[in-house]
């Protein structure tokens, strides 16, 4: 398998945890989405999208779309499970994953930044906007996830941790005020440190700078 990934995506990282989860072996295709790498033709020929990830697997078959691709890896390697069997707790941790992944990071991806700078915002105006999807989308999930767990919803690890741990990159490198989500920073150093998550981690990529 190889993984067309950008360090600082949090999609792609996203998909790096999970393909550590469960053991797949893969190789990381650094996408410089800065320079526009996404775009060049020969890449969009993979992904219509001219986005990341793309998961290409062994026979040349390309999948997009971060949860789309999970999705696949849970259906191929089903343990360890990323989404509880029982309907109820895995609509729930579905509704964090999609609270983080469809709420929060559409409109604050790098695409939609860079539409805000076009239109004439300022940097201070960009990261407030950044803040407030942030705060309000991580104010909703604190209230979703279970209190008296080490991860989101038990003592493993799920797709809504994945999501939440992703995001919060992003948080901190925009510098949002975390104070008020003292149990998702605590999710977060839980996940962290499982070496599944820290080999993700933007800053253990071969593209990192």
């Amino acid at each position: 398998m190889k993984l067309f990934s950008y360090w600082r995506s949090t999609t792609s990282f996203r998909v790096r945890i999970a393909l550590n989860l469960k053991g797949f072996d893969y190789e990381i295709v650094p996408v410089d989405l800065v320079a526009g790498a996404q775009r060049a033709p020969e890449y969009a020929a993979i992904n219509p999208g001219c986005a990341v990830p793309t998961l290409m697997l062994d026979d040349g078959t390309c999948l997009t779309q971060s949860l789309a691709i999970i999705d696949y890896l849970e259906a191929l390697r089903p343990a360890p499970a990323l989404l509880p069997a029982e309907p109820l707790a895995r609509a729930r941790t579905l509704a964090v994953a999609h609270q983080v992944a469809l709420d929060i990071h559409p409109v604050n991806n790098l695409r939609v930044i860079g539409r805000l700078r076009q239109m004439g915002h300022e940097q201070g105006e960009i990261i407030d906007w950044m803040h407030h999807w942030m705060h309000e989308g991580f104010t909703a999930c604190q209230q979703m996830i279970r209190a008296d767990t080490p991860f989101c919803f038990g003592d493993t690890p799920d797709l809504a941790d994945i999501c939440l741990t992703a995001q919060m990159y992003n948080a901190r490198r925009w510098g949002l005020e975390l104070a008020p989500f003292a149990r998702i920073v605590e999710i977060e150093q839980a996940c962290l440190a499982l070496p599944a998550f820290a080999a993700a981690h933007p800053d253990s990529q071969p593209d990192a700078r």
